[in-house]
């Protein structure tokens, strides 16, 4: 049964996983940045005319990138007229939590990954962690 154009292929947790480790490439990166800061839907056109601005680029490279995207679950995207509407699959925050949980998970002694992460930290940014602790105890 053929796969249906608009529908990515299914992945196993396993492989989200590991996608969620690896991060993004240089272009990959720039374009989730660039969806998170407009929070519309965009199309290809509105990112591939903003950044050919900054810097010489195809509109093939985009389009490319941003379907890989799409493929990896990071966009959503809509048919509109001949064109798919873009937005990301989650905020730039859950993307932060997740890479905080897979570096938990796989760093070994979760204690100590905790500690040398809280070291890391500055006296706001502790503060704001406590603060989220007490907020998700009372949940």
């Amino acid at each position: 049964m053929p796969r249906c154009a608009h529908r990515p292929p299914r992945q196993s947790e396993q492989e989200l996983r590991r996608m969620e480790q690896r991060g993004f490439g240089d272009l990959e990166a720039v374009i989730m940045d660039w969806v998170w800061d407009h929070q519309e839907p965009i199309t290809v056109r509105d990112v591939f005319e903003d950044l050919s601005q900054q810097r010489p680029i195809a509109y093939t490279t985009v389009l490319s990138t941003m379907d890989n995207l799409y493929r990896k679950r990071w966009l959503k995207r809509q048919r509109n007229g001949k064109a798919y509407v873009y937005r990301a699959a989650m905020s730039r925050e859950e993307r932060s939590a997740r890479l905080m949980k897979a570096a938990f998970d796989s760093g070994g002694d979760t204690n100590t990954v905790l500690a040398f992460f809280v070291e890391q930290m500055s006296t706001e940014q502790s503060a704001q962690l406590k603060a989220a602790l007490r907020k998700g105890r009372r949940s």
